[in-house]
């Protein structure tokens, strides 16, 4: 069912709960000498397919977008290395 772009918003507890399964998904691929590169790929075509089945294309581009103000802002990088 496709998903309005006032409601791309996930509740925080999902949100929460996926990226803690998606965390361990990399952890067992990173243990299984999966490079790096192949595993960030194999995960957004993953993502990238399921938005295409979840949502309207506008949304996708919104979803996009966002993503790369983050890069172009420097906010991915700070997020990646806080430290």
């Amino acid at each position: 069912m496709p998903i309005d772009l006032n409601s791309l918003e996930p509740e925080p507890a999902e949100l929460s709960h996926a990226g803690a399964v998606v965390d361990k998904a990399i952890e067992y691929m990173m243990g299984q000498n999966i490079g790096s590169l192949a595993i960030a790929s194999s995960l957004l075509g993953g993502a990238m397919a399921l938005l295409a089945r979840s949502v309207a294309d506008e949304a996708i581009v919104h979803i996009l977008n966002n993503a790369i103000s983050s890069v172009r802002t420097g906010e991915l990088r700070r997020m990646a290395d806080p430290g």
